[in-house]
């Protein structure tokens, strides 16, 4: 393994000019469970790690009824799962926060470094894209904002420009009648790495049995996490029913470009896409409803 020069800034300011320096061969580090493994592997050779958790704006956890949720990128998951405003109005990301790892990793591990690392198969990344999530930057030339959709550009590639940091992630405030889920599939427990996820969030009309609107986002099927809108499209004015989720699970289906590697074939995963797209749909429309939808796992 390569030495590094450690620092660990209390500051955003700081924390930008030291990343911003060393021709590109700063990184940063919240939680440090994927940076530190590929540090001992040799695939990251950073000359310096910036460790950000003692930066107040990244630490963040605000919820507010009317402008929605800002989670700082280095709040660790346990954490965000055991919020009550979490639990309360967003549960998707319970659902995909209490997943990532063994309790151990959730206590480091984080949605900005999820998001970060940029896998296609990075269990919050349907969920941030399905609720409608942004990302907040900051570098050397001021702050940014990019929704998480259009966040990853490849496999562990991402829009981030030398010298900037993710700060938060920021959710919208959740619509009346509205619920979110998310489900993936893994061949055994000991290898806990998404075949396929979905997630999707489903905003209901008064009455309770129509879709206004609904998001639905997919995992490992793609060189990145892959928002449908199409899919979300064509159940806008109908029922909440088990054959209007079907039929967007077929256009989930259809847009879903896997290959095949060591956890699954191009066909499993298409045919997962559709499984879980259904039941996702189904279980964000049964939250939107009021009722207690249990986590998959």
């Amino acid at each position: 393994m390569k030495e590094f020069e450690y620092q660990a800034p209390a500051s955003l300011d700081l924390a930008v000019k030291l990343l911003s320096e060393l021709n590109g061969q700063a990184r940063p580090m919240a939680g440090g469970t994927d940076l530190l493994v590929q540090i001992r592997q040799n695939r990251q050779t950073p000359d310096r790690v910036v460790d950000v958790k003692k930066i107040p704006e990244l630490n963040e956890l605000r919820y507010d009824p009317s402008q929605g949720l800002t989670i700082g990128a280095a709040v660790p998951c346990y954490l965000i799962y055991q919020d009550q405003n979490v639990a309360t109005s967003y549960q998707g990301l319970v659902d995909s926060t209490s997943i990532i790892g063994g309790i151990g990793i959730q206590g480091r591990a984080t949605l900005g470094g999820n998001l970060c690392n940029s896998s296609p198969s990075g269990d919050s990344l349907p969920t941030m894209i399905a609720l409608g999530a942004t990302a907040l930057i900051a570098g050397p030339q001021g702050r940014r904002e990019v929704p998480v959709e259009q966040f990853c550009t490849a496999p562990a590639r991402n829009v981030l420009q030398p010298g900037e940091l993710l700060v938060a992630i920021r959710f919208p405030a959740p619509r009346a009648n509205s619920g979110a889920h998310y489900q993936r599939f893994i061949p055994r427990y000991e290898m806990d790495i998404a075949v396929v996820g979905v997630g999707a969030q489903v905003e209901l009309d008064r009455d309770k049995r129509t879709i206004r609107s609904a998001r639905i986002a997919l995992g490992a099927v793609a060189p990145t996490p892959l928002f449908v809108p199409q899919a979300g499209a064509a159940l806008e004015g109908k029922p909440a029913t088990e054959e209007s989720f079907r039929q967007a699970a077929e256009i989930a289906r259809e847009a879903a470009k896997p290959i095949s590697d060591m956890r699954g074939t191009a066909e499993q995963r298409t045919h997962l896409v559709g499984v879980l797209t259904r039941r996702v749909l189904m279980g964000a429309a049964a939250r939107a409803r009021g009722e207690v939808v249990h986590a998959s796992h």
